[in-house]
């Protein structure tokens, strides 16, 4: 969201924080719920693999058949679908449904690729949902074995594979999607500072001292300066 510049940079850590502390606590629900059937499960013994683990109820772990590498492309394929159905659905120059089926469409989406790719290490496809009960689970009993699971070699992959295939996504659908629209009425582009165009009616086509090109513009008001 940063990158397609819908939110601003400045609060990126804070929208992290947010959503770290969100699922954090989501899982602290969650195991506050279970509390007395994981103890009657386990004997009280928290386990991370092996014979009643239990870890895999709050984050995501591999199946023992799947290697680091396969789950770490199956996390950036997942979010690289999930973020570009995103990109297209909220585009109003694309595919923009109503917004109130926004949230059934974008579920609907995360249901899909639940079905079709959660056999090789469940389906994280965002860093907070994951890292969050991870570091609950890490301090409520299971221990560092969360972290440490196939020496240290998985609990990174939820992480950076989401990273990279949001990425990845933000760029694929830029260059080969928005990039092409015509431009809308209500953008005008501007590559230098104080430049002042003229409106009379209709935005004539107006180049600056460097011969940047401003887009033609329709607006209300007969005449209009404006100083970009």
């Amino acid at each position: 969201m940063c990158l397609q510049g819908a939110v601003q940079w400045p609060l990126f850590p804070f929208y992290t924080l947010a959503n770290l502390a969100g699922a954090f606590a989501a899982a602290a629900v969650q195991y506050g719920v279970y509390y007395d059937a994981l103890n009657s499960y386990d004997g009280g013994q928290r386990r991370t693999y092996g014979e009643k683990a239990t870890a895999s109820i709050f984050s995501t772990f591999p199946n023992s058949k799947i290697s680091t590498l396969n789950c770490f492309f199956d996390q950036v394929f997942g979010t690289f679908i999930l973020c570009g159905c995103i990109l297209a659905m909220t585009d109003k120059r694309n595919m923009m449904p109503h917004k109130g089926l926004l949230p059934l469409a974008v579920g609907a989406i995360v249901f899909g690729i639940g079905t079709c790719w959660a056999y090789n290490c469940g389906y994280a496809l965002n860093p907070a949902r994951d890292l969050g009960p991870r570091i609950f689970t890490a301090i409520a009993g299971w221990g560092v074995e969360p972290f440490s699971f196939r020496n240290y070699n998985w609990f990174w992959v939820p992480i950076v594979g989401p990273m990279v295939g949001s990425f990845v996504s933000w760029l694929v659908y830029s260059f080969f999607v928005q990039l092409h629209w015509p431009a809308s009425k209500e953008e005008i582009i501007a590559t230098t500072n104080s430049v002042t165009v003229t409106v009379d009616g209709k935005v004539e086509v107006a180049a600056n001292r460097t011969g940047a090109l401003y887009r033609e513009h329709s607006l209300t008001e007969s005449t209009r300066r404006l100083s970009i």
